[in-house]
């Protein structure tokens, strides 16, 4: 029983995230009213559930503290604005998706890495001085605030690509994410219509492709 650590084992828990994903992005790309922060708010939960469902399979309560607060603050910065509404959104949104950030840099470094840092992962670097160099002089106030939260970002990335492949897919999908959305809030003229549901596809592929990658990891290790 121990080694039954396959995908197939929790792919069903993902399937109401799945679900949610899909309409919601699709929401988007119509330009639904529908598509609201109140469908968004229900993707970092639904993804919390194969979390949960597999917790006593996954060996290490550590990991699975940090896994869960990735996912945690993570709703957090999705719903900054309708939680916090009398704060200024971007800086909550940048705190607590850094927190977000920080708990899958240290999940990945402590429980999950298989190898060293690869050469390529240099790439991630490049981003962030390309990143800094654009969208620097459109920041105001903001700069250090975005400096570093695309420090935690690239780092995410980064050390994503030191363990298995899926986790590696997916940090790219969620830097890919964030560097769409860093464009249509800093240069709001920049980017075409359709960049609106390809943050959220990248963000929801690269969430759960993580999540996915990390359960799966865990599992086998445990076993």
């Amino acid at each position: 029983m121990p080694r039954r650590t396959t995908p197939s084992l929790i792919a069903w828990a993902f399937l109401p995230y799945v679900a949610a994903s899909v309409l919601h992005v699709v929401l988007l790309a119509e330009g639904s009213p529908l598509a609201g922060p109140t469908k968004k708010l229900l993707l970092m939960p639904l993804l919390a559930l194969p979390i949960v469902l597999s917790a006593r399979r996954l060996g290490s309560r550590a990991a699975l503290v940090l896994l869960l607060a990735a996912v945690l603050f993570s709703w957090l910065g999705d719903g900054a604005g309708a939680f916090f509404p009398s704060a200024p959104e971007l800086p909550l949104m940048l705190l607590f998706f850094g927190v977000a950030h920080v708990a899958y840099i240290l999940l990945f470094a402590r429980h999950l890495a298989r190898r060293r840092m690869p050469w390529w992962a240099l790439v991630y670097a490049v981003w962030w001085v390309a990143m800094i160099a654009i969208l620097g002089p459109h920041t105001g106030g903001l700069l250090i605030a975005v400096a570093l939260y695309g420090v935690v970002l690239g780092g995410t990335a980064a050390f994503s690509a030191r363990c298995t492949p899926l986790i590696a897919v997916g940090g790219a999908f969620f830097l890919a994410s964030d560097t769409l959305l860093a464009f249509r809030l800093f240069l709001p003229g920049g980017l075409p219509a359709w960049s609106s549901p390809a943050v959220m596809l990248t963000y929801t592929l690269g969430q759960g492709l993580i999540v996915a990658g990390a359960l799966i990891a865990l599992r086998r290790k445990a076993a």
